[in-house]
């Protein structure tokens, strides 16, 4: 999926910066519903990633039935969390 159009879909624009915190808060709670129905393994993991990204993802047992995906978000968590340490 493509960043861009993933934020524009669902704050409708790709700068996140723009998007009012109702709009931001209408943007998420569609993305989570949008998880739950998800059955693309690729799609649902690059919904969780940015729910993640912007604080509201749900348990990885909750988003993910295979064990493969669980330990694709964990290497993806602790990616995150090593760049943020070397800033």
């Amino acid at each position: 999926m493509d960043m861009d159009e993933l934020f524009r879909r669902y704050f409708g624009t790709a700068d996140l910066a723009e998007v009012a915190p109702s709009a931001m808060l209408a943007g998420k709670e569609k993305m989570l519903v949008d998880l739950g129905l998800e059955t693309d393994r690729n799609k649902k993991f690059a919904l969780w990633s940015v729910l993640f990204t912007l604080g509201d993802a749900p348990d990885l047992d909750v988003a993910f039935e295979d064990e493969v995906d669980r330990d694709a978000a964990r290497n993806l968590m602790d990616l995150l969390a090593a760049a943020q340490a070397e800033r």
